[in-house]
């Protein structure tokens, strides 16, 4: 009945599909979100980052979605292992939602950690090559059942007004699952992943920024963006 997610990488349509549903899920309760996020952001001028994450969890909360019992874990803001349905076929997933906030200066990046992420990250730093291994499994094996990991970023971009926080914009973005590694960044040459803000010299972890753009441009629909300030229609980005 559900899919055998020991083959599923020889289907990556089929993972392409239940991303592109994922994110529409997550887009959809931050959506309907907005008017109390924007109002907890002006009434909290500290402490943006838990915000953030406070918000999206009850966002995703309130709009409620199955739910298998299964412990997850992660450096990652909600996690859940639920369901996907679909006519053809239904999945085991693992749902994993971190949350950012930044200045609206930085609102084609996100920054993220090699633990958020199944994809390889390939690129090429001040003329030297780089592929280093996420740590996230692209399946998540329990000792019942494979759940198939989905990472979604939400982006809060807010600018500061006097002693308050204006959030304007907010970013979904969709992360490829490691078993889309050669469809979305096969080499260093190919890729959306940008510098991130770690010192090597100081030994500092390895860090790597998403470039929102450059992955857009790979998969429109894996970046959506929902305007604030001024509250333009928001229509799903296909």
């Amino acid at each position: 009945m559900t899919l055998d997610l020991s083959t599923i990488g020889a289907n990556p349509d089929i993972i392409e599909g239940i991303e592109k549903a994922t994110l529409r899920l997550v887009t959809q309760a931050v959506y309907d979100f907005r008017e109390s996020a924007n109002e907890i952001f002006l009434g909290e001028p500290d402490l943006v980052a838990d915000i953030g994450e406070d918000i999206t969890r009850e966002a995703l909360d309130r709009l409620g979605t199955s739910t298998i019992p299964a412990r997850l874990f992660g450096k990652i803001d909600y996690k859940r292992a639920r369901y996907i349905f679909h006519p053809e076929y239904s999945a085991r997933q693992a749902l994993f939602v971190d949350s950012k906030a930044e200045q609206v200066e930085g609102a084609n990046t996100a920054t993220i950690q090699l633990s958020q992420t199944s994809l390889r990250v390939r690129q090429s730093r001040a003329g030297q090559e780089f592929d280093e291994p996420g740590s996230l499994p692209a399946v998540i094996e329990s000792p019942d059942s494979s759940f198939l990991t989905a990472t979604i970023f939400v982006k809060y971009n807010y600018r500061s007004v006097a002693t308050r926080n204006e959030l304007v914009s907010i970013g979904l973005v969709a992360l490829p699952n490691g078993l889309l590694q050669e469809r979305y960044n096969p080499n260093a040459a190919d890729t959306f992943w940008r510098a991130g803000r770690n010192a090597p010299t100081r030994g500092e972890a390895f860090r790597v920024r998403i470039g929102l753009p450059a992955l857009k441009s790979k998969a429109n629909w894996r970046v959506q963006q929902i305007q604030l300030v001024p509250e333009l229609a928001y229509h799903w980005d296909d």
